[in-house]
């Protein structure tokens, strides 16, 4: 199946919008989705104008917004972080939404701008600069830069020392263009200028960016025998005042419109798009009757001006050229279509060069390369966004309505009552799924094959999954759709090529890619029973990567003209250096005066330390039962690396166990004489020699096995809270079965499957709760109000309990992100 559907939604929020009234939908690059809604007030006889907002991962969970517009929102717009949002009216108001207190169910309003009386028709963040190319040609590439090159492209407008500035940019009905300017204090600076001195009705328009940092508009009144205009702008600040200028660029006229047969058969601009925000030298138009569209692909070209007869026979000067003019020419067209609803285009940055493209269509690697169109009999085609040929179809939501694209219109059978047809679509940032509002106001995701359908070789299959997860790693955007075509049986092999596609490159990279792979791999584990037990090792990892570069911050040189490496470096060197099971004996070669705290510091920090002391303990006493892959912890038992951070983390304890004996991690032990930390240490260190050569990895001997054997009869072996309970909503669409979901009622299935080891992770109803970053008991009921992560479902308390500046440190680290980088959303206190 090349289009199929994943979910729909009903219930809340119901849509008592006019057929006039335009329902809008963005989607962010962190996977949510904005929609609107107008809902009738009973008493007032009004319409309320609302913005709804979820998370795909838990799409019942919908924040809904009355967005205080008094007139219907024509506009939404996520910025390029995906964190904040704009939404237009019919009024020329513009408000700019944030996330309160980061929470993705919590927003407000604390900016905007006006044009009063106005409609905004065009909406714009400006653009900051940044711009990827993804080549498919060099798909097989070792290198990251090479498949992901960065395009130089300059921002639309820069602060001092090339810095972009923030802030958008609007189009209204009567041709004004208004910019909105965001400067550093918080103020905005806003300024309107006239497209051009005739101004006139503009009924569609579109925004686009120049690589130079100029800006492009499209607009038209709305009839195909008329113009469609372009204009340059450009933006400026000046004295303390924004400064636009705009200026006329060349202009086409439909081909429909000078085409004998269809002369007046399409009167009306129904859609007008840049086929990207970074290109405007390409724009998609449809015109339609009440029946049917035709659409359009248009390409801005340099031509040579042709000179006339009595200059041709002048003798040339050296070095002179031809005259150069830009001119539109049209690159393909479609034949007469269905009437056309709703137009979604890709935002994956394809490279569209020759080679690319050839490469792209002997893969069949589709993303980026095609664009939704939907039409009023409720299906959906994907079509090539230079070509127009039809690459999938989606014929509507029965499952017995699904036909190849070949097949006659005739044939289909549709689906019983009412069609209903999409008035607003978008592509996510991999064009690997849909989302549609209908005109029932039910909202519907839709999965999108990479290779349209075309049957595929495993090997194939994966290597375009992983192409498309390196390019998230590298852009650090949300990979949720992609995971929507990871099938269970693909995940080991699709993490292990991610992890050596990963190791292939730079130390620099891998350094600032290395928690965002570990998240990556967490995410893919959890959609395999098999693997699931991994996702709990990589949870683990990014909470032990963390505690440990904590505490190592916490380390001071003892006087400030110090060798060009931190104490934290120097202890990383002298654990590997030293291969002493004796854990004294390595405590011995450090500078302890790096290692001093105030007493009150170090007891702060003793949740975080016991923790790191519980899982050693764990890990070491689980050794003897490694055969086990379901087992939580056995990615650990032959990761040098990680084993190598638990010994410098064990020394660093043991010296502040020194100064502050109370910081130290509890052991319940059956003899009083027992020192556990330097049995640990032992223990620690032998397994750690047997996987520090990650090349030549060695078995661990039976006298080490034999310890560990013996561990749970001298320490009480801690249950360790492994996996942060994930409700989502991905793992339990991996059978391709649609969902029928409801907003603000959860969707549960029991289990992953039938296999007995996912048991071991579920939750039973009277167990302790977590709070998985400050690694603190909540209680069975929670009273605290806490926070979820979106993406890994780690829990944790939404106020700080603590009042010492190391834990206020630590929690300030996952004020905007979790570890994971997911994002947070309120949860009640009766679900935490």
């Amino acid at each position: 199946m090349d289009v199929a559907y994943i979910c729909e939604w009903e219930k809340r929020p119901k849509s008592n919008h006019c057929p006039s009234i335009p329902l809008v939908c963005a989607w962010s690059c962190r996977n949510l989705v904005a929609f609107t809604t107008d809902l009738k007030n009973e008493e007032e006889k009004d319409l309320t104008h609302m913005i709804h907002i979820i998370d795909t991962e838990h799409p019942w969970d919908i924040y809904s917004i009355n967005s205080g517009h008094n007139e219907v929102i024509t506009c939404l717009e996520w910025d390029q972080s995906g964190s904040r949002l704009l939404s237009a009216d019919a009024d020329g108001q513009i408000k700019c939404w944030g996330m309160a207190e980061h929470l993705v169910n919590g927003w407000e309003s604390s900016l905007g701008s006006a044009v009063e009386g106005d409609p905004i028709v065009a909406l714009s963040w400006l653009h900051n600069g940044v711009k990827l190319a993804l080549h498919v040609e060099k798909s097989g590439s070792s290198n990251f830069g090479e498949k992901f090159s960065r395009v130089k492209f300059s921002p639309s407008l820069t602060l001092f020392g090339g810095k972009p500035m923030e802030g958008w940019m609007a189009v209204t009905v009567s041709g004004l263009v208004s910019v909105s300017l965001l400067k550093p204090n918080g103020t905005l600076l806003t300024a309107s200028e006239s497209l051009c001195r005739l101004r006139g009705r503009v009924a569609l328009a579109d925004i686009a960016f120049t690589g130079g940092g100029n800006i492009v508009v499209a607009a038209t009144d709305g009839s195909s025998s008329s113009p469609v205009q372009f204009y340059k702008v450009c933006v400026g600040v000046v004295n303390e005042k924004c400064r636009i200028d705009t200026e006329l660029l060349p202009s086409l006229f439909m081909r429909c419109t000078t085409d004998p047969a269809r002369k007046d058969k399409y009167p009306a601009v129904t859609h007008l798009k840049f086929l990207t925000r970074e290109n405007s030298e390409q724009v998609l138009l449809c015109a339609s009757n009440q029946l049917g569209s035709i659409v359009e692909c248009w390409s801005l070209r340099k031509e040579g001006l042709p000179v006339n007869n009595i200059f041709q026979h002048r003798s040339p000067v050296v070095g002179e050229k031809q005259p150069m003019i830009l001119k539109w020419r049209i690159l393909s067209a479609t034949s007469d279509l269905d009437r056309v609803s709703a137009v979604a285009l890709p935002k994956l940055p394809i490279s569209i060069s020759n080679t690319d493209l050839k490469v792209a269509s002997d893969t069949k690697f589709c993303p980026g390369l095609g664009l939704a169109l939907a039409f009023h009999d409720g299906s959906i085609h994907i079509v090539h966004r230079l070509s127009l040929q039809t690459m999938g179809v989606f014929y509507g939501s029965s499952a017995s309505s699904q036909r190849g694209p070949d097949e006659p219109a005739l044939k289909r059978q549709r689906p019983a009552g009412t069609a209903g047809h999409f008035k607003a679509l978008q592509l996510s940032w991999t064009s690997l799924a849909l989302v549609g509002i209908d005109n029932h106001g039910k909202l519907h995701m839709l999965r999108v094959s990479p290779s349209m359908g075309h049957t595929l070789d495993m090997n194939t299959s994966l290597r375009h999954l992983l192409f498309l997860l390196e390019y998230c790693m590298v852009t650090g955007y949300d990979w949720w759709d992609i995971l929507l075509h990871v099938q269970p049986g693909m995940v080991h092999n699709l993490v292990d090529k991610l992890h050596e596609e990963y190791m292939r490159q730079n130390q620099a990279l891998q350094q600032v890619l290395s928690t965002r792979i570990v998240a990556m791999k967490a995410s893919l584990c959890k959609l395999s029973s098999a693997t699931v037990a991994r996702a709990c090792d990589y949870h683990a990892k990014l909470l032990l990567i963390a505690i440990s570069s904590t505490l190592k911050s916490l380390l001071r040189p003892h006087v400030l003209n110090t060798p060009d490496k931190s104490p934290g470096d120097r202890l990383a060197e002298i654990c590997v250096k030293n291969t002493d099971t004796d854990i004294d004996k390595v405590m011995i070669n450090l500078k302890t005066e790096e290692f001093v705290l105030d007493a009150s510091t170090l007891q702060s920090l003793q949740q975080l330390i016991q923790w790191v002391g519980d899982l050693v303990l764990y890990l070491l006493a689980s050794l003897p039962n490694q055969g086990s892959l379901v087992r939580p912890g056995f990615g650990f038992l032959r990761d040098g690396p990680s084993l190598g951070m638990l010994r410098e983390m064990m020394v660093v304890i043991r010296i502040w166990g020194l100064l502050k004996p109370g910081c130290l991690p509890i052991y319940t032990a059956t003899s009083d004489n027992q020192d556990s930390m330097s049995l640990l240490f032992r223990l620690l260190t032998k397994l750690w020699l047997c996987s520090r050569d990650e090349n030549h990895p060695s078995e661990p001997d039976d006298s080490l096995i034999d310890e560990c054997c013996l561990l749970p009869s001298q320490l009480l072996v801690p249950n360790m809270d492994w996996l942060p309970v994930n409700d989502g909503v991905v793992s339990k669409l991996q059978n391709k079965q649609p969902l029928r979901l409801q907003f603000g009622k959860p969707y549960s299935l029991p289990g992953l499957g039938s296999g007995a080891p996912v048991e071991i992770f579920s939750r039973s109803p009277g167990s302790q709760r977590m709070d998985n970053l400050r690694c603190l008991h909540l209680g069975v009921c929670p009273t605290e109000d806490s926070k979820a992560c979106t993406r890994c479902g780690c829990v944790t308390m939404l106020r700080s309990p603590n009042k010492t500046t190391a834990l206020k440190q630590w929690e300030q680290r996952w004020i905007k992100n979790c570890l994971c980088g997911g994002l947070w959303r309120r949860i009640p206190t009766t679900v935490s």
